[in-house]
């Protein structure tokens, strides 16, 4: 293609496709169906799949998988979400980013075949993740739902090679249903006839709507503690199944919930038949989960203090952040927190409270969904603990290192703040 043909910027092309459909969230698969009939259903041409959804813990347990298989010298596709600083994060095409050129003549592609017809963009990019995948040979592919499973938009694989389910809670009640017995159940809509499936540890209640739906489908189902166990052993992760034991390096995701979701990608590999566990556990990457900060503006201008950054912002992942607080070694934390108006704020601070030593609340930048810092102050009052009102993280770490400065500061409440401190802090 000549440079006067190419389309435009995937940053121009991604701003069009906002303007698509007026709701961010809109769950159905119709018009998912049409645009990948417009374009040829690629999705039944893609490398086989591996299609995982939960609340929490999927984009770690991929994290491992994709280690693991790459370790043995697989070709992996990867689709995850949402991206932290930019959209090429999503679309990984066997062990590399998507370039530029390429989701740009895609997302043009896809923008084509849609016209004007209303869809959303997580419709329209996931579909152009599938044309990826299609065109480009791998071994694997790994799904991650966006938000649900039933009718989330990665759910149109008819027979993936194996599913998982990590733990289900309470999260994004407004479009999934307001029990548990509700959001599970849109978790199983990944399940598929004779497809195994690999299940984390749940809330019983949970747990039996899943056998339920496996049931049904005669999908064959692997859940932890009953058919596999995993656990920390004297500074080492033990995982045994029917076929065996492995005793490895605990995994480099720091927390010990990286226990289970080691167990689940470990799970993973024994069912496809193949994989690297070690690779699995030494080499896995997910930024933003309890991530500790090593360069930037804000460690230049405070070199003596402690930097992490985690992008959990539900009550199940502030149980997750808050334990693998209690791991490191003593010192006053400092926590700084932007949030969503879409989440549990009160649910999701009271884990924290009782470890922050102070709290600054700030609005997160360019998210128009976004809790002020006021609102969350608010809320942080109401789980027990006062909070201070920051203009910006910036000026909230100036504060805290102004009393302090060799104190750990977490970076905390979304993923949408991560990514803003990963631009310059990556």
């Amino acid at each position: 293609m000549t440079d006067s043909f190419a389309p435009p910027h995937s940053d121009a092309l991604l701003e069009r496709m906002m303007q698509l459909h007026p709701k961010l969230i809109d769950l159905t698969l119709d018009r998912m169906w049409r645009i990948l009939d417009a374009m040829g259903n690629p999705q039944d041409h893609v490398p086989p799949v591996v299609h995982v959804a939960g609340t929490n813990g999927k984009g770690s347990t991929l994290a491992m998988i994709r280690a693991g298989l790459e370790g043995a010298g697989e070709k992996v596709h990867v689709y995850t979400s949402p991206h932290l600083v930019r959209f090429h994060e999503r679309i990984r095409l066997a062990g590399t980013l998507i370039e530029e050129e390429e989701l740009s003549v895609i997302l043009d592609d896809c923008l084509t075949a849609n016209g004007a017809t209303p869809i959303t963009y997580f419709e329209i990019t996931t579909a152009a993740a599938f044309q990826a995948f299609a065109t480009r040979q791998a071994n694997w592919t790994l799904l991650e739902t966006g938000m649900g499973g039933r009718l989330d938009s990665t759910n149109v694989i008819s027979k993936p090679a194996l599913t998982l389910i990590t733990p289900v809670d309470l999260d994004h009640q407004r479009f999934l249903g307001e029990t548990l017995e509700e959001i599970a159940g849109e978790k199983a809509g990944i399940l598929k006839p004779g497809v195994p499936c690999i299940v984390a540890r749940q809330n019983d209640r949970a747990l039996a709507v899943i056998e339920a739906k496996a049931a049904r489908l005669r999908a064959p189902l692997f859940v932890q503690d009953a058919d596999w166990h995993v656990m920390e052993e004297h500074g080492r992760l033990v995982f045994q199944d029917e076929t065996g034991l492995l005793d490895l390096p605990l995994p480099v995701l720091a927390g010990p919930h990286q226990i289970d979701n080691a167990g689940m990608a470990l799970m993973a590999l024994r069912a496809l038949g193949t994989g690297d566990p070690d690779a699995a556990m030494q080499h896995a990457k997910w930024p933003a989960r309890m991530q500790r900060l090593r360069r930037g503006p804000m460690l230049d201008a405070a070199p003596q203090a402690e930097f992490w950054l985690d992008g959990g912002h539900n009550p199940h992942a502030a149980a997750a952040l808050a334990a693998t607080l209690r791991t490191l070694p003593k010192r006053p934390t400092h926590m700084i927190v932007g949030l969503q108006n879409t989440k549990d704020a009160e649910g999701y601070l009271r884990h924290l409270a009782p470890l922050a030593q102070t709290l600054h609340t700030v609005t997160i930048p360019g998210q128009p969904a976004t809790l002020s810092a006021e609102e969350t102050a608010i809320a942080a009052r109401n789980a027990g603990i006062e909070a201070e009102i920051a203009p910006d993280v910036a000026a909230a770490v100036s504060r805290i290192v102004a009393g302090n400065a060799s104190a750990r500061l977490l970076i905390c409440g979304s993923l949408y703040l991560a990514g803003d401190i990963l631009k310059t802090h990556g």
